[in-house]
C-alpha cells in the first residue's frame, strides 16, 4: 500500500507527503478480486485527502489531520449501488443492451445506457428499433454471427459502443497501452500564469474554490462532488440536448449545484466563458478535441482564461488508436484484459466488484485539482491534470494479482448502511469518505437537484 500510494503522491508533486492515518481492515470483503482492487481503491482515496491536507497547509500554514476507514472506501466505490430513494428503492445502473454477447469467436461488451448510443448499436448491427424484450434476440444473433472485434469496428463507426473481450496480452498487441501505460497516471502538465490568488482560506481544504464541471456518468461527479466535500464551490454544467438518465441525475449532482446551457447557441456559449472567467478549476469529461469547437481545450483556456486550471478525464487516453473514442467503465474492463483477469470460469469474462475505474480515477481527479490548486498557490502557475479510465486500468493490472480472490459479503448492505446520509427529499446514500481534524465529511448541495440551479456562482 504504502509503495503504491507513494508513487501516485510523486505524480502529484507530493513525493515527500505522507497519506492519511488508515483504520479498519485494509482487504474489505466487498472488494475482494484477483486483482488489487482494495489497493488501488484505499490508495487514491488516500492521496485525495493528502492533497487536500497539503492545499490546507498552503493556504493556512497549517495541515490538518487526516484519516481513513477503509471500510468506508469499500461504500463508497459503490456509491451508485447504495443509493436509494424515499421508498428504499436503488436505481438499475444498466439498461438491458449494456452488457455481454457472445460473438463468433469471443465475448464483446455492449453500452446502450443513453438513448443515442442504444440507436447507434441497433442500427449498426441493422437491428430494427423496439422494446428491449423484442430486441435481444435479434441482436443476439447478430453479434453472434460476427468476429468480435468486426462488431466493435461496425458499432464504433456507427458511433455506438461495444468492445471485444481482450486478455492482456492482445491489449498491448493492440497497442493501446503503449500510448497510455507509459504516461503517468496522473498527468501534470504546465499550462501558463497569469492566475488570480485564490479567496481567503475557510474552514476547508477547498474553501472559496470554484470548480466548473462538465462530466458525467461516475468519474467525473466523484471527482468533482469530492472537492465539494472538501469545501469547493462546484457548479455541473450540462447539455439540455442530452438529459441525464434517472440515477445519474441524483447520483451525478450529489455535492455540488446543477445547471444547464445550449453551447449550440452564442448566448449561452458565452454565458459558459463567463462561468469560466471566475473558475478556479474546469473539469472536463468529453472525448480529447471534442470541445474545440467551444473553445474549452486546455491550450484554449490557457489563452482565454489563464491561470485556470484544466482537469481532462477521457476513457482511453489521448494519443493512439483508441484516444478519440467514447467509453466507459465496463467497456475499459473488458478491453484492457481486466474481464479475462477476473473470469470465475475462464469461458466468460468476468468483473471488478465495483466501477473501480470510474470511482479510482473519480478521486485521482480530486486529488489531481487539489496538487494544481497547491502548486498555483505556491508559484502562480497552471496546470493541465490529465487522466484516463485505461490508465487507472493499467495502474491496477500492474499490481498483479492478489490472494484475496473472491468472496462471499453477506454482510455488505449492513456495513455500507454505517455510512449512509440523507439527501433530503426522502433520498440516501453514502457519505464522502475521509475525516479531516476528526471531524468526517459532509456533503454540500443538498439536496441533489439536476439542472435547477441558475447558470452562476453562488
Amino acid at each position: 500500500m504504502l509503495t503504491l500510494l507513494d508513487g501516485v503522491l510523486a505524480d502529484l508533486g507530493l513525493g515527500d507527503v505522507a497519506g492519511p492515518r488508515l483504520v479498519g481492515d485494509p482487504q474489505p470483503a466487498v472488494l475482494a478480486s484477483p486483482l488489487a482492487v482494495a489497493e488501488c481503491a484505499i490508495g487514491s482515496v488516500a492521496a485525495c485527502l493528502a492533497a487536500a491536507a497539503e492545499l490546507a497547509f498552503v493556504r493556512t500554514g497549517r495541515r490538518p489531520d487526516i484519516a481513513l476507514d477503509t471500510e468506508h472506501v469499500a461504500a463508497a466505490m459503490r456509491s451508485e449501488v447504495w443509493l436509494r430513494d424515499a421508498d428504499g428503492r436503488g436505481i438499475d445502473g444498466f439498461a438491458p443492451l449494456s452488457r455481454l454477447w457472445q460473438a463468433a469467436d469471443g465475448w464483446v461488451r455492449t453500452h446502450g445506457n443513453y438513448p443515442w448510443h442504444r440507436a447507434a448499436l441497433l442500427a449498426a448491427l441493422g437491428v430494427p428499433d423496439g422494446r428491449d424484450a423484442d430486441v435481444q434476440g435479434q441482436l443476439a444473433d447478430a453479434i453472434s454471427a460476427r468476429p468480435a472485434v468486426e462488431v466493435e469496428r461496425i458499432v464504433y463507426a456507427a458511433g455506438g459502443l461495444a468492445v471485444a473481450a481482450r486478455t492482456q496480452a492482445q491489449w498491448r498487441a493492440d497497442g493501446q497501452p503503449a500510448a497510455t501505460g507509459t504516461a503517468p497516471l496522473v498527468g501534470m502538465a504546465p499550462l501558463g500564469r497569469g492566475s488570480l490568488p485564490l479567496s481567503a482560506p475557510g474552514r476547508l481544504p477547498a474553501s472559496g474554490v470554484k470548480v466548473l464541471d462538465l462530466t458525467r456518468v461516475i468519474a467525473g461527479p466523484v471527482g468533482t462532488r469530492m472537492l465539494g466535500a472538501l469545501g469547493a464551490d462546484v457548479l455541473r454544467v450540462d447539455d439540455p440536448h442530452r438529459p441525464e438518465l434517472p440515477l445519474h441525475a441524483v447520483e451525478g449532482v450529489i455535492g455540488k449545484a446543477s445547471t444547464s446551457l445550449d453551447a449550440r447557441t452564442e448566448s449561452d456559449r458565452q454565458a459558459l466563458h463567463r462561468l469560466l472567467d471566475q473558475a478556479d478549476v474546469l473539469v472536463t469529461g468529453y472525448r480529447p478535441g471534442a470541445l474545440r469547437r467551444l473553445g474549452l481545450e486546455p491550450d484554449q483556456v490557457a489563452d482565454k482564461h489563464p491561470g485556470t486550471i484544466v482537469v481532462t478525464l477521457s476513457a482511453w487516453g489521448t494519443e493512439g488508436a483508441w484516444g478519440t473514442r467514447r467509453g466507459f467503465d465496463s467497456l475499459v474492463q473488458v478491453a484492457t484484459g481486466i474481464g479475462w483477469a477476473t473470469s470465475t470460469d475462464g469461458g466468460r469474462p468476468g468483473a471488478l466488484p465495483c466501477q473501480l475505474l470510474d470511482h479510482a480515477t473519480g478521486y485521482l481527479v480530486a486529488a489531481g485539482a487539489l496538487a494544481a490548486l497547491r502548486r498555483r498557490a505556491r508559484t502562480g502557475d497552471a496546470t493541465h491534470v490529465s487522466v484516463s479510465l485505461a490508465r487507472t486500468a493499467q495502474w491496477l493490472l500492474d499490481q498483479g494479482s492478489t490472494a484475496a480472490g473472491h468472496r462471499a459479503d453477506d454482510d455488505q448492505k449492513r456495513r455500507a448502511d454505517a455510512y449512509r446520509t440523507a439527501l433530503g427529499n426522502g433520498w440516501s446514500a453514502i457519505s464522502p469518505p475521509g475525516q479531516l481534524d476528526g471531524r468526517p465529511l459532509s456533503w454540500p448541495h443538498l439536496p441533489p437537484a439536476y439542472a435547477s440551479a441558475p447558470p452562476e456562482w453562488s
